[in-house]
C-alpha cells in the first residue's frame, strides 16, 4: 500500500463518529471486501489498524487490501446487527462469515390444491402449501413417501381436479384405482371432505404422529371385519403391519422431549459445520447440515447465530419450536422472538446435542472425503495451510521430514528417516540408519547422531533441506533436534509428535521451547500427522526386524569353530537360510567350503 493511501485512510478512520453503526472496507476496484457491526465505529475500524501479535494471519491479509472504509450510523447495537446481517447477504463480501452450501435439501409438499397431491420438492414457495422437511438424505424421503402410499391411498396424478373439470366427466379411473391406492375422486367415487380427512392422516404422519393414522385403519379394519369383507379387512391389515415396520425405522426421541430444534457447531480450519435436526411429537422428523466460511475474527458465536437465520428462513419453514437446544448461546437471541435457547449439560436434551454433532461431524467426513477424491490438490492444500497456520509457519510445509529411532534393551540400534512432499510419502527419498556411536539405549544421542548425519550430508551435496522436521518424540526429542540445527546454523521449524500411554498420538508440540498445539483428534489434519507418526514407526521398525534377523543368523553360523565371516557369507549367499545349511548334503557342503569345514559344519548340527 503507498504511503499515500496509508496517509488517506488513517483520515478516513480519524474522521469516523463514536456512534454504534456498520463499517465496510472497500478494495482498489471498488469491492465491498467485509463488512462488520460496532458500538463505536472510530475505536473498532481503528484497532485493525494497530500492530499487533493478535491479529490473525487473514485480518493482515485483509488490512494489506483495504483501499477505502465507509460506515452508516444507527440508533442502537440491535440497529447495527440487523443491518450487518442484510448488507453481508446482499454483498456477500470475502471475508466474512459466509454460507457456502449449495446443496438443495428434499421436502415433502402437501399441495394446496383440490383434492391435494402429496409430493417430493426441492423449491420452497410461498405458496400456501404445507413444507415437511427438511430431509438429510433422499433415501430418508423417499422412505416416508413410499409409506404414505402404502398406507393412505391419495392420487399420485397431475389432473385438474376441479368441482367443474369433474362434473363434466371429462376423466375416468386409471389403473391405480384398480389396485387399490387411489378411491376416485376424478369420476366422483370419492368427496372432497373425504379425501381432506385422508390428507389430515397424512399431515400427522409428517409431523411425526403415527396415533391418528393407527386409529383410522383399526376402526376401518373393524369395520370391514364386522361386514364380512374379508379381503377389505386384509389390506387394512397389511397397512397396520407398515405402519408398525415404519415406526420400528423412526427415531423415536422421548416422551418427554416433545417438539424441539437442535443446532451444533462443528469448526474447522476454515469452514464450519452447523448442523439442524427438528423433533416433533418425540420423533426426528428432519436433518440437514449446512457449510459456512469462518471469515476474518469468526467468533463461534456469530456462525451460530448465522446458521440458524439461514436454516429458519431457507430450511425450517420459517419458524422455530419454542425451545432450542444449543451447545451454547449465540450472539444475539434478538432475531429469535418468542424461543427459548437452551445448553444442556445432562440428561436426553444433551444425548440429542451429541446426536447432532455426530450427524455434522459424518456430513463432514464425506465432503472431505469427496473433495480428497474430486479434488487431491486442493484437499492437499488445505492439509498444509492447516499445518501451517497451528505451527505458525512463514510457507506451506511442502518437504516435511521426520524422524524416529528403533531399538530392543539398546541391542541393534536404528534409525529411519521418510520423507512427505505436497502432503504425500517419497518413499525413494526414505533413509536407514545404523547408530555407530551410541552405546546402549540412548534415544537422544542416537537422535543427535542421525540428525547430524541426515543434514551434514544434505549441505555437503547442496541438496534442499526441508520446511518442518517432525521427532516422534515429544520435548525431548525436539531439544535434541534443535541444538543439531543450531550447531549447522539450519533455521528450520521443527515440531514433535507424542504418543500417550496406549501409543496412540496423543499432542502436537512446535516451536522451541515446545508450545502445545490444539489439534482435533476427529480433524483431517490430525490423522494426517497420525499418519507421518505411522510411517516413520514402521519404517523403523522393519529395518531393526531385518538387522535383528540378520544377525541371529550369522550368530548362529559364527558359533561354529573354525567357520569365519567369509565362509558365512559364501553360505549364506548359496543356501539363504542357516536351515537349509542345517540341511545340505554333505557332498554339496564340501564342493562349497572344502572337505575340512564342511566336517566342522556337519559336525556342529549333529551330522
Amino acid at each position: 500500500m503507498a504511503a499515500s493511501e496509508k496517509s488517506d485512510l488513517k483520515e478516513q478512520v480519524a474522521l469516523l463518529p463514536l456512534s454504534p453503526g456498520v463499517y465496510q472496507f472497500v478494495d482498489r476496484r471498488g469491492t465491498v471486501i467485509y463488512v462488520g457491526k460496532a458500538k463505536s465505529l472510530r475505536k473498532r475500524v481503528s484497532s485493525y489498524f494497530v500492530q499487533s501479535k493478535e491479529h490473525s494471519a487473514k485480518v493482515r491479509v485483509l488490512v494489506r487490501q483495504i483501499a477505502a472504509v465507509r460506515h452508516i450510523v444507527v440508533g442502537s447495537e440491535t440497529d447495527a446487527l440487523l443491518l450487518e446481517n442484510s448488507l453481508i447477504k446482499s454483498l456477500q463480501p470475502r471475508y466474512n462469515i459466509l454460507l457456502k452450501d449449495d446443496k438443495t435439501y428434499p421436502w415433502i409438499v402437501v399441495r394446496r390444491e383440490a383434492f391435494p397431491r402429496v409430493q417430493s420438492t426441492r423449491t420452497l414457495l410461498r405458496d400456501g402449501s404445507q413444507y415437511f422437511g427438511p430431509y438429510g438424505s433422499v433415501m430418508m424421503q423417499r422412505s416416508v413417501l413410499d409409506f404414505i402410499r402404502e398406507v393412505v391411498p391419495l392420487r399420485t396424478c397431475k389432473l385438474n381436479l376441479s368441482p367443474e373439470q369433474i362434473a363434466r366427466g371429462r376423466y375416468s379411473v386409471c389403473l391405480q384405482y384398480h389396485l387399490g391406492n387411489c378411491k376416485g375422486p376424478c369420476v366422483g367415487l370419492q368427496s372432497e371432505e373425504e379425501y381432506a380427512r385422508q390428507v389430515e392422516l397424512v399431515v400427522s404422519v409428517l409431523r411425526g404422529d403415527l396415533r391418528p393414522v393407527r386409529q383410522y385403519l383399526e376402526g376401518e379394519m373393524e369395520r370391514a371385519a364386522g361386514e364380512l369383507r374379508f379381503e377389505a379387512a386384509q389390506r387394512y391389515k397389511q397397512r397396520l403391519d407398515a405402519l408398525d415396520n415404519y415406526a420400528g425405522r423412526s427415531v423415536i426421541v422421548s416422551a418427554r422431549i416433545v417438539d424441539v430444534d437442535v443446532f451444533s457447531l462443528l469448526p474447522d480450519d476454515d469452514a464450519a459445520w452447523c448442523n439442524f435436526v427438528r423433533i416433533r411429537h418425540g420423533s426426528v422428523v428432519g436433518v440437514s447440515t449446512v457449510k459456512l466460511s469462518t471469515g476474518v475474527g469468526a467468533d463461534e458465536r456469530d456462525m451460530l447465530t448465522l446458521a440458524i437465520q439461514h436454516i429458519v428462513e431457507h430450511i425450517a419453514g420459517g419458524e422455530l419450536a419454542r425451545e432450542v437446544i444449543v451447545p451454547f448461546l449465540p450472539s444475539t437471541t434478538l432475531l429469535f422472538d418468542g424461543v427459548t435457547f437452551t445448553v444442556p449439560k445432562r440428561g436426553e436434551k444433551l444425548d440429542l446435542l451429541e446426536f447432532s454433532r455426530k450427524s455434522a461431524r459424518i456430513y463432514r467426513a464425506e465432503q472431505l472425503r469427496n473433495l480428497e477424491i474430486r479434488n487431491p490438490e486442493r484437499y492437499t492444500e488445505r492439509l498444509l495451510n492447516a499445518l501451517q497456520k497451528e505451527l505458525r509457519l512463514d510457507r506451506p510445509p511442502r518437504h516435511i521430514e521426520c524422524f524416529d529411532n528403533s531399538n530392543l534393551q539398546g541391542a541393534h540400534p536404528v534409525a529411519s528417516c521418510v520423507v512427505f512432499r505436497d502432503g504425500k510419502p517419497s518413499r525413494k527419498e526414505y533413509r536407514h540408519f545404523n547408530i555407530r556411536t551410541v552405546e546402549g539405549p540412548d534415544d537422544y544421542a542416537s537422535m543427535r547422531e542421525v540428525v547430524f548425519r541426515r543434514y551434514t550430508r544434505l549441505m555437503a551435496e547442496g541438496a534442499e533441506l526441508p520446511d518442518l522436521v517432525i521427532a516422534d518424540g515429544g520435548k525431548g526429542q525436539m531439544g535434541v533436534i534443535h541444538e543439531v540445527l543450531e550447531r549447522l546454523g539450519l533455521d528450520i521449524p521443527i515440531a514433535g509428535l507424542a504418543k500417550d500411554d496406549r501409543h496412540r498420538t496423543s499432542e502436537l508440540y512446535c516451536g522451541f521451547p515446545p508450545l502445545l498445539v490444539g489439534v482435533r483428534p476427529t480433524s483431517p489434519l490430525f490423522h494426517f500427522l497420525t499418519h507421518i507418526q505411522d510411517e516413520v514407526h514402521r519404517f523403523a521398525v522393519s529395518f531393526h526386524r531385518q538387522k535383528r534377523s540378520k544377525d541371529f543368523i550369522h550368530s548362529e553360523l559364527e558359533r561354529i569353530e573354525g567357520v569365519g565371516e567369509r565362509t558365512i557369507r559364501t553360505l549364506l549367499r548359496h543356501f539363504r537360510t542357516v536351515e537349509k545349511v542345517r540341511t545340505a548334503p554333505a557332498e554339496e557342503l564340501s564342493a562349497l567350503v572344502g572337505p575340512a569345514k564342511a566336517k566342522k559344519i556337519l559336525a556342529y548340527f549333529g551330522r
